[in-house]
């Protein structure tokens, strides 16, 4: 028997909606007809390299024009909100690159809608995705290293993510960008919501480089049933460092504990007459042409649910709670004073 591909469009035709696409063209059961972006250039550069045949420059028309069962909202974080009504409204199910939304009122926009419209809905929080992260969650689960007591991560990139390779970077932050995963991985190693948080910023490299965000947040998480955890997420690693990406973790249970290095790691590593490098085997990887990559298997997932009619593996009261909490530690580290979340 034939299953029924999913029709699927995107909002976005930056480096991420690239991505998108090239995981729809080659996924068995996802059929890419649309992409809608302001730059109708960008976009129609994209659909030729994709063979996908309907360009929009302006999301409620593809949102009402467009026959498509689901669509890709890929667009900076802090313009989910509207077109995620939108397609809602419309009745397409949504992938929306995390974070949900980056303010209150937007979220409860997005989950309102999602409901009154019966539509699904998933974030892209794909670090759930990350082996060495999923495996550490598998035996975290089994209970053989009792209950989670304290936990550390640490979830950075260089400047150059901030300065050169996000045009909006000052619009948003490193706690959207990269904080958003990290305490996503948090919860859901937990198993718990978080309770309260206190964070501090620090501001002014990024700054005197021209972009207007803060370097770096250090922030302290409660949970409910009694876990700690302390994140950090800056956008000033320096340019040398051999990864993008400066990415540590570590759990401590009641009865043993686990510890992962996935930036500098000895799995591979790379050094030519200008540089060391440390090739990447776990974001966004290919083997023998086809994407690998934690990031990849995210996406490729979203279809697999649609068809499958399965629960998504990070729900919308997962993102939902994330972003909430989100939004307290930017409170926080505004006031100087531990902030509850208020879900």
């Amino acid at each position: 028997m034939e299953l029924k591909k999913i029709k699927i469009g995107i909002v976005g035709a930056g480096v991420w909606g690239e991505t998108h696409a090239s995981i729809y063209k080659e996924h068995l059961f996802a059929d890419l007809v649309s992409i809608c972006d302001k730059n109708e250039e960008r976009a129609r550069a994209i659909a030729e390299k994709y063979g996908i045949k309907e360009v929009y420059t302006d999301y409620r028309e593809m949102a009402e024009k467009s026959d498509i069962d689901a669509v890709a909202i890929v667009t900076p974080d802090f313009l989910h909100a509207d077109i995620a009504v939108e397609f809602a409204n419309h009745g397409k199910a949504m992938l929306i690159e995390k974070p949900l939304a980056t303010t209150k009122e937007d979220i409860a926009r997005i989950c309102e809608a999602v409901k009154k419209n019966g539509v699904r809905c998933m974030v892209d929080l794909h670090n759930r995705w990350n082996p060495p992260f999923n495996k550490a969650k598998q035996e975290v689960e089994s209970g053989k290293l009792g209950t989670p007591y304290t936990a550390y991560i640490r979830h950075s990139d260089i400047k150059w993510v901030a300065t050169d390779m996000l045009s909006w970077s000052a619009k948003s932050s490193i706690l959207w960008f990269l904080g958003s995963h990290s305490l996503d991985t948090l919860r859901w190693m937990f198993d718990d919501d978080v309770k309260r948080v206190y964070s501090v910023k620090k501001t002014g490299i990024l700054k005197k480089l021209g972009v207007d965000t803060p370097d770096i947040f250090l922030t302290t998480i409660e949970f409910n049933k009694g876990g700690v955890a302390q994140m950090e997420n800056g956008w000033i690693t320096p340019n040398g460092n051999t990864n993008v990406n400066d990415f540590k973790f570590s759990i401590l249970c009641t009865e043993g504990m686990i510890s992962l290095d996935l930036s500098s790691h000895n799995l591979i590593h790379e050094v030519t007459e200008e540089r060391a490098y440390t090739p990447d085997i776990l974001v966004s990887n290919y083997v023998f042409d086809r994407c690998k990559g934690l990031s990849y298997e995210s996406i490729r997932d979203f279809v697999d649910r649609l068809v499958d009619g399965k629960e998504f593996r990070v729900t919308l009261e997962d993102a939902r709670k994330t972003a909430l909490a989100i939004i307290a530690i930017n409170e926080s580290a505004e006031t100087g004073m531990p902030v509850e979340v208020e879900y």
